[in-house]
């Protein structure tokens, strides 16, 4: 039997979606909605989705409050075995939760259902195992027996960007389940369908009602009633710095720990004495998924001398890039996700036209998809200084910049030279030069001559209005846990 029942319901690529909240373990639809359209074809409405208000968010907040005590004296070897029957629902449904996100939000399905997806289970076996297997701190000290405990937050708020939505949600929710604390998602607006699915699976994994809840809507109405709510105990966010700061300020009023992961603008640092060819076709590759990826090397900074050697390497492996429908092999640069931010792109390419910068490839919408279609070229701009707007600013879309050094000290100092700090991608065959720059650029994960190697017990975050806090194996757990210091003198007997 199907887990996509209940509630309101439409077909979104042949699978049924709610369009409905979850809340305490049902369906609650709202009197208002809003629409969801596909990147891929702009005049197919997916959905009208509920629309969530103040009242929304309280509900949500009060179902997770009343459903905390039980969750939290479960124990973690007890929501270790809940949270592994969801990991095997997600992976059983990847083909269904692919078909929905393509749709939704035209990430490439090929990758959604050979990579991104599985993210999600391993997500919910991981941090189950980790909260599970927790070795307590334990010391002597002044005649005292110390152990330090973690304990269970309480109702925690977790709100999701739109790129990979299926995915960022359970990086946040898993770890925050693990660690005893009851949730409420908020997915963005532009595509929150495969959030729908999510609890479908964790209600039919057997997640207790009011545990995972997840509301929808526009996240200036139902978003910030949420984050305002004085019952929450924690607020995880991804999205952007301007958000952030809102959401800061609320969580600041109500003393309530806040982690951010926020935009980036990460250096893509090449040196001549690197493979040169692994590197052009790394930063080609630095436009998939249309480059709406926070951790993209979006600055590509090249050692002088191989300047031109690069240059056309790189276009050499951007020709290959193959504009078209996300549910299509062949493709390799998908849609952008709303008109709203393809403006907002294409925005950035013209004043840096105005501007001086040289555009050195692209810097026009494709003509793919007609007037209404969302795909943009990719794009390389040479900008006339590094004070340049598409320099200093996330774009968030197919553009990078091209920017040469002298030398070592020179990149790190175009490297470090924006306000963001989330990643930095070097490439270089030495290895002391690897340490040293490794050491010397500001950011939260630094890759050298690879790029998106992850290991789930590692920290994650960003430096400067790249974020605030970390996520990742157990800093993650420790943020979503209250720490208690345990002294009983040594000796004491019952």
């Amino acid at each position: 039997m199907s887990p996509f029942v209940g509630g309101n319901r439409v077909d979104v690529g042949g699978v049924s979606v709610s369009t409905d909240h979850y809340i305490g373990g049902e369906r609650v639809a709202s009197p208002f909605t809003f629409e969801d359209r596909s990147p891929l074809d702009w005049s197919v409405l997916l959905a009208d989705v509920s629309r969530g208000d103040a009242q929304t968010a309280h509900l949500a907040v009060q179902a997770a409050h009343d459903a905390f005590p039980a969750w939290a004296a479960l124990g973690a070897a007890g929501r270790a075995e809940i949270m592994h029957r969801l990991a095997d629902l997600i992976d059983e449904h990847v083909p269904s939760l692919a078909a929905v996100e393509c749709l939704d939000m035209a990430m490439l399905e090929e990758s959604l259902r050979l990579r991104v997806l599985a993210r999600g289970a391993r997500n919910f076996r991981a941090y189950a195992d980790l909260a599970r297997d927790y070795e307590e701190r334990v010391w002597s000290s002044n005649g005292t027996a110390n152990r330090v405990i973690r304990m269970p937050a309480g109702p925690t708020a977790v709100i999701t960007p739109w790129n990979a939505p299926f995915m960022l949600s359970t990086w946040k929710c898993a770890p925050a389940l693990a660690a005893g604390n009851t949730v409420v998602l908020k997915p963005a607006e532009w595509s929150p369908l495969s959030c729908s699915l999510l609890a479908d699976l964790a209600h039919a994994a057997g997640v207790p009602a009011g545990v995972f809840n997840v509301v929808q809507g526009i996240g200036e109405e139902v978003g910030a009633a949420l984050v305002h709510d004085p019952r929450l105990t924690r607020i995880s966010f991804t999205g952007s710095p301007e958000t952030a700061r809102h959401i800061g300020v609320a969580a600041a009023k109500n003393i309530v720990p806040f982690t951010a992961e926020l935009g980036g603008k990460g250096p893509f640092v090449v040196f001549a004495d690197c493979n040169l060819e692994a590197a052009a076709r790394k930063a080609a590759g630095q436009f998939d998924d249309s480059g709406q990826v926070c951790l993209a090397g979006t600055r590509l900074l090249v050692e002088a001398r191989v300047r031109d050697e690069f240059l056309r390497m790189f276009h050499s492996f951007a020709d290959q890039h193959v504009l078209g429908d996300s549910r299509e092999a062949a493709t390799t640069i998908s849609p952008m996700i709303h008109p709203d931010h393809v403006a907002s792109v294409a925005g950035f390419v013209d004043r840096a036209r105005a501007h001086g910068d040289t555009i050195l490839r692209g810097g026009t919408r494709s003509p793919l998809g007609g007037a209404d279609g969302l795909w943009y070229e990719p794009t390389l701009i040479e900008p006339a200084s590094n004070d340049s707007e598409v320099v200093q600013s996330e774009i968030f879309g197919p553009v990078l910049t091209f920017q040469t050094f002298t030398d070592e000290a020179d990149a790190i100092r175009l490297a470090n030279s924006t306000a963001y700090g989330l990643s930095a991608i070097v490439y270089t065959g030495s290895q002391p030069r690897a340490e040293r720059m490794g050491r010397a650029v500001r950011a939260g994960t630094v890759w050298t001559n690879c790029f998106l190697v992850r290991d789930l017990t590692a920290p994650f975050g960003g430096c400067g209005i790249s974020g605030i806090g970390r996520e990742g194996g157990d800093y993650a757990l420790d943020f979503y846990s209250d720490l208690k210091m345990f002294q009983v003198l040594e000796g004491t007997t019952a």
